[in-house]
């Protein structure tokens, strides 16, 4: 079960709307999110924040792909598109944007949890690796300004590099600092 999140759901055919409501209720989202065309997605979804989208391919003023875009260049959240048949230009443009995952009308209510799930599931993944990925270039950066400060320790003081390190990490310990903050130190010193 979803529990109380919020779901944007457009498509311009208010009976596929209403079922996808009554299906998006029983799943237990708390709000759903209701609009007939693709500019009214991008507008509700940048004003409302939802958790997930669901967007027809084939609407009036913004098709769902386009949609997708707008939203996706704001919010990072799944987008689920609804489509009648899946061509592969369609799917080529949907995975540029990022789109999680298709259901095709008529969409059974089968799908639809699973299809979900899977969403949150995989949107959540990608956050994990994007911090990981920010967390190795934050690394790799400290240490190439470590290295550095490690050669101005060395040319300035003569110091081997073994000797230039523990220096480093000496005054990291004496001065409750990181040694990048010792590093940094380093560099500003010489500037």
């Amino acid at each position: 079960m979803i529990l109380l999140r919020t779901v944007l759901i457009c498509d311009d055919e208010p009976i596929i709307r209403m079922s996808l409501k009554n299906r998006l209720k029983e799943l237990g989202f708390g709000e759903i999110i209701e609009c007939g065309d693709g500019e009214a997605a991008v507008q509700s979804a940048l004003s409302r924040l939802p958790d997930i989208a669901i967007l027809d391919v084939s609407m009036p003023k913004m098709d769902g792909i386009s949609a997708a875009r707008a939203i996706r260049k704001k919010l990072k959240i799944p987008i689920l598109l609804l489509t009648a048949c899946i061509d592969p230009d369609t799917v080529n443009k949907a995975k540029e944007v990022g789109v999680a995952a298709f259901l095709t009308k008529p969409f059974r209510d089968q799908d639809l949890w699973p299809a979900i799930e899977l969403a949150f599931a995989h949107a959540h993944e990608i956050d994990e690796l994007k911090e990981q990925v920010e967390d190795l270039k934050e690394t790799i950066e400290s240490r190439k300004v470590i290295e550095k400060a490690k050669g101005v320790l060395m040319r300035t003081q003569g110091l081997s590099e073994p000797e230039a390190f523990r220096k480093m990490q000496k005054l990291a310990m004496d001065k409750r600092k990181s040694l990048r903050q010792i590093a940094d130190a380093i560099l500003l010193t010489e500037s």
